[in-house]
């Protein structure tokens, strides 16, 4: 905002007055409307399938709900790219060529098929918590199927409907790689070209306020919304187990559905990239991978640890000294993720360049950026590791002689192991696939992994770019895979 109010007023009026700003407005509004759309259409089908039926394999298709997690929507792009035009992989294949996506409908593809399983695991969880004899009472009364579905089973699920949109759409709004690799403009592409290719900035930080304003009108829509719901029984009596719903001849409907959403969002995108990948490239892209690979690792692991760091006493605050303010205190680190991250890269440029120059392109502010931004992500499994520590502990620790600090690092704090290694890895892995802070505020030379996939790519360079989105692909999973690890057990 400082910067923004640094020109003049007649000059800012014509920026914010421009008829570009109303075409990037529809843009994002209707790239984010359309993702969501989507989504959904993907996620409560597959949710439903995976959690309330008797569908052969549910355990190997709710795994498959969460894999597209590990492809990053920039590297979707890639591959969406890689598959069409005269080059493309389908070309070179069958001699087909079929057109390259580009523009709004190759972004709705790609973002919608990496953030569906935020959706989906909302929806699955809240299907799999619902209470089955709302259900039973309304078949008793005559219902169909459908009715019970969409009059009984769909109001409740409005609180995971809307977390999951929430971090969809926040996400759309922040996106800067796919959209910019398909060459479509919204805020956030806009702000990128306008920062790096104009010396006035000034335009810049009104587009920057304009993409926090509409991430604060999706904040406030969504506490809006949930303002007054309860589903929770409030009478007598214990909560039953379902019933599956007995698919019968349908589940070929179903197979075929999820084998879909199988090969859009993973077959297809692995199998262009193994594709390139044997097409063969300059040999020099080994050494230029394994830097890259040093520079993702050196910048994500302290931000993992400081974001780890800055977790706990959040956390324990809220946790141990609950209150209105507590609590406010601890969800401001939500504003961190909630503010698109070209925003908050060109934030922390303004800061620094006018409080301290020394901190600009340097290691230092892009670990501080990563922290701050995925700093949420660290601090909910830190607050259920806390939950299950007995503040009884401490206070045996305090009748001892310890001080407030030793009693909690001798009694609390080896229990959080387990919340300090998942919340440090969740932001370890979302700094090893972030882009736009990266290529923001990164030091001169300084190529990660995310950059050089989008670098090549952009260059329509898809043999090169195939080891970045390889290593991507192969840590992603990996991650993925410890994360699903407890619920492939309790299945």
């Amino acid at each position: 905002m400082l910067r923004a109010l640094e020109g003049d007023w007649a000059v800012s009026a014509d920026l914010l007055w421009r008829q570009r700003n109303l075409m990037l407005l529809a843009n994002t509004l209707s790239l984010t409307g359309g993702v969501l759309l989507v989504t959904t259409l993907i996620a409560f089908p597959l949710a439903w399938l995976t959690s309330r039926t008797d569908l052969p394999g549910r355990r190997i298709f709710t795994l498959l709900g969460v894999l597209p997690l590990a492809i990053p929507g920039y590297v979707l792009a890639y591959a969406l790219l890689g598959l069409g035009g005269v080059n493309g992989t389908v070309a070179q294949l069958t001699g087909f060529v079929i057109p390259r996506p580009s523009g709004y409908w190759g972004s709705l593809i790609a973002i919608s098929l990496y953030t569906f399983p935020y959706l989906y695991l909302n929806l699955r969880a809240g299907l799999m918590g619902l209470d089955p004899s709302t259900e039973e009472a309304a078949r008793s009364l005559g219902s169909s199927h459908s009715t019970i579905l969409f009059r009984v089973v769909v109001p409740q699920l409005k609180p995971a409907f809307y977390a999951g949109m929430l971090i969809i759409g926040l996400y759309v709004l922040g996106d800067f790689g796919a959209v910019s690799l398909m060459r479509f403009e919204t805020f956030s592409y806009a702000l990128y070209l306008q920062y790096a290719a104009s010396y006035d900035r000034i335009y810049a930080a009104w587009i920057a306020l304009m993409l926090l304003t509409l991430t604060c009108s999706i904040l406030f829509v969504e506490y809006r919304l949930l303002r007054g719901l309860l589903f929770h029984r409030t009478g007598s009596g214990s909560s039953r187990t379902f019933q599956p719903v007995k698919l019968g001849n349908w589940k070929w409907m179903a197979w075929g559905f999820i084998a879909l959403i199988a090969v859009a969002a993973l077959v297809v995108p692995v199998w262009t990239i193994l594709f390139w990948m044997m097409r063969g490239f300059d040999a020099s892209i080994w050494s230029g991978l394994a830097a890259a690979l040093q520079s993702s690792f050196i910048a994500s692991a302290p931000a993992a640890l400081l974001a780890a760091v800055l977790a706990v006493p959040l956390a324990y605050i809220a946790v141990r000294f609950p209150s209105k303010t507590n609590n406010a205190l601890q969800r401001t680190a939500y504003l961190g993720y909630a503010t698109p991250p070209l925003a908050l890269a060109l934030a922390l440029i303004f800061f620094t360049l006018n409080t301290a120059p020394f901190l600009y392109q340097t290691l230092i502010l892009l670990v501080i950026a990563y922290a701050l931004h995925f700093l949420a992500e660290a601090i909910g499994p830190i607050r259920s590791s806390l939950y299950q520590a007995s503040p009884r502990l401490e206070e045996a620790a305090r009748s001892m002689g310890l001080g407030p600090v030793k009693a909690f690092m001798h009694s609390t704090f080896p229990l959080l192991r387990n919340g300090l290694l998942m919340g440090g890895a969740i932001v370890f892995l979302s700094s090893m696939k972030e882009l736009p802070i990266t290529y923001l505020l990164s030091p001169i030379g300084f190529e990660t992994l995310a950059i050089s996939v989008w670098s090549y790519s952009n260059e329509a360079m898809f043999a090169e770019a195939a080891p970045f989105a390889l290593t991507i692909l192969i840590f992603s999973v990996f991650f993925v895979g410890l994360l699903f690890a407890r619920e492939w057990k309790r299945t």
